[in-house]
């Protein structure tokens, strides 16, 4: 629940963020029951891509461009996000949503749900300026992820280390010594 919530807030804030209308996400993230129940995080999406790239994109893994940014970057924060549970003594292969006998990282795919939109952000601007294709230069600009401001309660880090922040508080839920997770909101001022 926490995590879903936290992704589409995420969402609702980069769209406002961009000049869009995010509260079209705004009654979806406030209303997120246990396991999604409800479907929220798919309804969002819907609503989300729609917004963010226009009427006719579809988001896809095998899917025309900018498809193919949004994969490689999910890759690059999929890998930060399965290193910051293994430094949190989280084992990766046990998901909490995502299960799948052939995914080695079911929970590095749990926790890097409300990250995905500063992907998302970064791969809007590249996309608004034509780029296509996956060139050494645009794997760098996507690379350079990890070393974006992520906002948490009180402190701004870069996402490397708010990855960290996030996966200890998970350790900490786990443990019983925490009820809350640690998520960023991007900034939308």
């Amino acid at each position: 629940q926490q995590i879903i919530t936290a992704k589409i807030k995420n969402q609702s804030r980069l769209l406002t963020k961009l000049g869009k209308n995010g509260q079209k996400l705004a009654q979806l993230y406030t209303n997120v029951k246990s396991g999604d129940a409800d479907n929220k995080e798919g309804i969002a999406a819907r609503i989300y891509w729609k917004e963010l790239f226009g009427p006719d994109f579809s988001r896809s893994r095998e899917g025309s461009p900018p498809n193919n940014l949004l994969n490689y970057g999910y890759t690059i924060l999929r890998a930060a996000v399965a290193r910051g549970l293994m430094g949190s003594g989280l084992f990766p292969a046990f998901g909490v949503f995502h299960r799948n006998r052939s995914n080695a990282f079911p929970l590095a795919d749990d926790m890097m749900e409300p990250y995905r939109p500063y992907v998302d952000e970064i791969v809007y601007h590249l996309h608004e300026n034509g780029v296509e294709d996956l060139d050494k230069d645009v794997k760098a600009q996507i690379v350079r992820l990890l070393f974006s401001d992520t906002h948490f309660k009180n402190v701004t880090r870069p996402m490397d280390i708010g990855i960290t922040f996030s996966c200890a508080s998970l350790a900490k839920f786990f443990a019983g010594t925490a009820k809350k997770l640690n998520f960023p909101e991007i900034n939308t001022g």
